[in-house]
């Protein structure tokens, strides 16, 4: 069951573009009108994704309790060997590219292993950020123009997107889509206040990237085992489901073996009772935030001029975040043409 849960499927990828500086801006002044509090965020944000309508009640009913319980037990069968296995490149590049003496030419060639990464890779290079006077020839060029950073995200992208984008949401919504555009933005953002917390870059880009993945066993299970009679669900109802996938998400990364910081902030945020603790932990939580606000401001479902400073979690200075909001907005935000 597990495995059609996290089935994956081929598709092609498109890197969250390289961070860019961004200036200090002044405070939203007060007559801008307050954004929603970060329950409501959240609650909008898996209705989104789920494709549901709003609620029509705050509790849980008996049988939403009765479901709950029913997901839970699940939950706790979860056989993490029915998860897909990350290919073998991905952990190697990743411990490679923390080598300094490696090359150019020994990356390149155990990128070669992999062909769908080989057409990623040229593609990134000769894309307009990166793009140079000469044309790329070679894959060793490709590697070389790039650098670790971007051949760490570019790897990591490819690898995650066919699984995120796998789950299929409620009564044949596609819940995919949107929990990839969840994790470019949260992934994107994560790396942008972890330097502010003295996060490792690219820690922070991974833990923002896999998040969210125990969301989509969530929405599938849903689909399965939720009563049609059940309504457009509560949200108490559906916070408690995903308090269920977040721990499904950290037993995802502990199978995968992500890096000891990773799981931290993984099991920092699964656990709601407690505020994280770790610095990664603390720029997980912001943000997965922003890019729920990010997505939600694209999709028209929440207001682009509102004061989101009371919405973000209180573990980075209100002006970082808001920094942070701005910068996703460069990054995302299609262009008005």
């Amino acid at each position: 069951m597990w495995r059609r849960i996290f089935a994956a499927r081929k598709a092609p990828i498109r890197p969250a573009a390289a961070p860019r500086s961004v200036a200090v801006v002044a405070d939203v002044p007060a007559t801008v009108d307050a954004g929603p509090p970060l329950a409501v965020v959240e609650d909008r944000f898996h209705r989104f994704v789920l494709g549901l309508p709003e609620a029509t009640n705050g509790a849980a009913s008996p049988a939403e309790l009765a479901t709950l319980r029913r997901l839970e037990a699940i939950g706790e069968r979860f056989d993490v060997s029915g998860l897909p296995r990350l290919p073998s490149v991905l952990p190697q590049l990743l411990r490679a590219l923390k080598n300094d003496n490696l090359g150019g030419n020994q990356l390149a060639t155990m990128i070669g292993r992999d062909p769908v990464l080989v057409g990623e890779v040229m593609r990134v290079a000769g894309s307009a950020h990166f793009r140079t006077a000469q044309p790329i020839h070679s894959l060793q060029h490709a590697v070389v123009l790039l650098g670790r950073d971007s051949l760490r995200q570019v790897a990591t992208l490819h690898v995650m997107k066919p699984i995120l984008q796998a789950s299929a949401g409620m009564r044949g919504h596609m819940a995919g889509p949107w929990l990839w555009e969840h994790a470019e933005r949260c992934a994107h953002a994560a790396a942008f206040v972890g330097r502010h917390g003295g996060c490792d870059p690219f820690e922070a880009f991974l833990a923002g990237m896999v998040c969210h993945t125990g969301t989509g066993a969530i929405v599938r299970l849903l689909d399965q085992e939720a009563p049609t009679t059940l309504g457009p669900f509560s949200p108490a109802f559906l916070a408690g489901c995903m308090r269920i996938g977040a721990r499904l998400s950290l037993r995802a990364v502990r199978h995968w073996e992500m890096p000891a910081n990773v799981l931290v902030a993984l099991g920092e945020r699964a656990d709601p009772q407690l505020a994280p603790g770790s610095a990664l932990g603390k720029a997980l939580a912001c943000a997965d935030a922003l890019a729920m606000v990010q997505l939600l401001v694209e999709r028209g479902l929440l207001g682009a001029g509102l004061d989101y400073s009371r919405t973000w979690p209180p573990h980075f200075p209100a002006p970082v975040l808001l920094r942070g909001q701005q910068d996703l907005r460069r990054q995302f935000t299609p262009a008005q043409v």
